[in-house]
């Protein structure tokens, strides 16, 4: 069971964007940590520790031992860095998971989690906006000063 079952209800809980056009087929997905680094940019290590917080927990293992990864275990993935991308805390994101595996009598909490995260976002969407008006007033200022500049050196 990956962390994207639920145990009840007809409805899962769905990650990310389309699935990506590198990925094998459902069935034939088993992909070692390595080939998991390599598609998602993450560390091995990053990788166990969000097993160990539960962030990341069910992982298959093979008869050796070596975790196997699924497609649904990257579209997870996926969606932990679109998360952590929000600056949402990784306690925030583990309680999430918590949510999602327990079911769907969850969705009232999580949509609470997501929502206060999404406002957390616009406002810093705002914050960044009015970042980039200052420092395109102070480039086009540096821009104009340059122009004047170069004008009266050709005097």
């Amino acid at each position: 069971m990956t962390v994207m079952d639920t145990t009840t209800g007809t409805r899962t809980d769905t990650c990310a964007g389309p699935p990506q056009q590198d990925r094998r087929p459902d069935g034939e997905d088993r992909y070692t940590i390595s080939e998991v680094v390599a598609f998602t940019g993450l560390t091995a290590h990053t990788l166990r520790w969000y097993e160990r917080i539960g962030l990341m927990p069910h992982i298959d293992r093979s008869h050796t031992g070596q975790r196997r990864y699924t497609n649904r275990d990257l579209d997870w993935l996926d969606l932990v860095g679109k998360l952590r991308l929000t600056g949402m805390p990784v306690a925030d994101m583990v309680r999430y998971a918590e949510l999602v595996r327990e079911g769907d009598h969850t969705y009232g909490e999580r949509f609470g989690l997501l929502k206060t995260t999404r406002e957390d976002v616009l406002a810093r969407i705002d914050e960044l906006r009015g970042t980039l008006a200052v420092l395109d007033r102070k480039i086009s200022f540096y821009a104009d000063a340059g122009r004047a500049l170069a004008s009266e050196r050709s005097r």
